[in-house]
């Protein structure tokens, strides 16, 4: 009775096994496919650009004004020195706060630009996976080993396309 009862946990585990369908897809191949993700990279290589080009201009004022202090501080009374100190303190806050800020401006403006193109991604991958009536599907890139499944990522990049031409109206 055991064996009875022991055979028929094991061919319904082997049954509700073989029901499970997994699919696999390369996710960067997906990202690289995409011309809206291309557009999104260069609005951030541009909006970095002028920033980094906006610190070193002020960058360069900073040490400028600082070697000019280095080179006049035996000239100036203490009074005339702990204002020009001030003063280059406040620039260099300023280009703290400036670098700051840019890099917190470029973190939102990627998570702006990066969340519409994931969501279509998901999107994309979801419809694909109902259409072939699979249960998980799984990014190679964060995969130790995977033998087996179904290779969906031509299909997601065919939708994701079409998505993305949707989205661009």
């Amino acid at each position: 009775m055991k064996n009875v009862i022991l055979g028929l946990f094991v061919a319904i585990g082997f049954s509700t096994f073989a029901q499970t369908k997994i699919g696999h897809v390369d996710s960067q191949k997906l990202l690289d496919t995409l011309p809206s993700r291309d557009i999104a990279i260069k609005k951030l290589d541009s909006m970095k650009t002028a920033g980094m080009q906006e610190l070193q201009l002020m960058d360069a004022d900073f040490q400028k004004a600082y070697q000019d202090y280095m080179t006049n501080q035996a000239s100036k009374s203490p009074a005339e020195r702990q204002i020009i100190e001030g003063r280059l303190m406040q620039k260099q806050q300023m280009l703290e706060a400036t670098q700051a800020s840019l890099e917190e401006g470029l973190q939102i403006m990627s998570e702006e630009l990066n969340k519409p193109i994931l969501d279509r991604v998901q999107k994309a991958i979801d419809i694909v996976a109902e259409r072939k009536k699979l249960n998980y599907v799984i990014d190679v890139s964060a995969t130790m080993y995977s033998k087996g499944g179904i290779d969906i990522t031509n299909e997601v990049v065919v939708e994701l396309l079409l998505l993305d031409a949707a989205a661009k109206k």
